[in-house]
């Protein structure tokens, strides 16, 4: 019998976690699998570890984590995810918006073995105006800078295979993205439509300082077209700069009028300062993209490197080019 691991992420939500909770039980005495539930307390300022702890205690299918400061929604579905040992990962919110009844919808989509992750989508959200311009915004840029599918709907309330969670968990830096981690685990994703509720207590902690903050932290890490565009701009600026040092040096033997001083400062800032990116930009190219993976494979085993299928006179070349 497969195993269903449950992450909630809790942060004032002393009012609403014993719902969900009530919820997910009730739902899986209906469904042929084995569960737990994991609920991390991300340092809420009310009583929500002491409610969490009282359920823990009570059932032994639940486990609950204390985070010692505020880390934020995101960093505390990886500390439940590491605690997870199910089959099956299933995360969810804490307030009764996203329907812990309709969970059967994607273990049952899951079980269709199509897609490696079951994502809701709602039809009608009942999230307020702000929160709705965060998301469309969210995924207006996760288009651009991740490679999101334009029809894929990304929400907090997913179910993933076993191994999308052990690859996510791969990921030991800062400041984790977990829908970046899962477009980064899989493109096996699909849609399943559930309904969304309306929030029964409290408001949403997502600020817009926050919500900005989730983006960049998730763009730059996960997306190397911030680097691309450094690259790019560190070149023009260069090429800019050697430009108007030429244009100066000409001013000065053609006519005799080249202004002292600011000038050939100037040139040899956009210089040093498009070389600088342009020298950024690609140590994160050779260090973090395909391109740069094949690099220093070929660099290191000639031989070895063509077994693996590397277009090794391209990548001479190119190491040519950028050299």
């Amino acid at each position: 019998m497969s195993k269903v691991s449950f992450v909630i992420p809790c942060y004032r939500s002393s009012k609403t976690i014993g719902g969900v909770v009530n919820e997910i039980e009730s739902t899986m005495a209906q469904l042929a699998y084995e569960y737990e539930i994991i609920l991390v307390n991300d340092s809420s300022p009310d009583d929500t570890f002491a409610v969490i702890s009282a359920l823990a205690e009570a059932d032994g299918h639940i486990t609950a984590v204390d985070l010692a400061k505020n880390f934020g929604q995101h960093a505390a579905l990886m500390c439940g995810i590491r605690h997870s040992s199910g089959d099956i990962l299933v995360c969810l919110d804490d307030d009764g918006q996203t329907p812990a009844d309709e969970v059967g919808k994607l273990l049952a989509r899951l079980e269709q073995d199509d897609c490696d992750v079951a994502m809701a989508s709602y039809e009608h959200k009942q999230h307020s105006a702000f929160r709705n311009f965060g998301t469309n915004v969210n995924a207006w840029m996760t288009e651009i800078m991740l490679g999101k599918p334009k029809e894929l709907s990304l929400t907090s309330y997913f179910a993933a295979k076993r191994f999308i969670a052990d690859e996510m968990l791969r990921y030991e830096n800062c400041f984790p993205y977990v829908m970046g981690l899962v477009l980064r685990s899989t493109k096996n994703i699909c849609n399943v439509p559930v309904n969304h509720r309306s929030r029964e207590q409290g408001q949403s902690g997502y600020t817009l300082g926050k919500l900005l903050s989730l983006w960049m932290n998730g763009f730059t890490s996960f997306s190397i077209k911030p680097l691309r565009i450094a690259t790019y701009f560190g070149a023009l600026t260069a090429v800019a700069g050697f430009i108007y040092a030429l244009i100066i040096v000409i001013r000065h033997f053609a006519v005799g009028m080249a202004p002292l001083g600011w000038s050939s400062t100037t040139a040899l800032l956009l210089i040093l300062g498009g070389v600088i990116l342009l020298v950024l930009g690609l140590t994160q190219l050779i260090n973090h993209t395909k391109v740069g993976m094949a690099m220093r494979a070929a660099s290191k085993d000639f031989e070895t490197a063509q077994l693996m299928g590397i277009k090794i006179n391209s990548v001479i070349s190119f190491t040519f080019i950028i050299g």
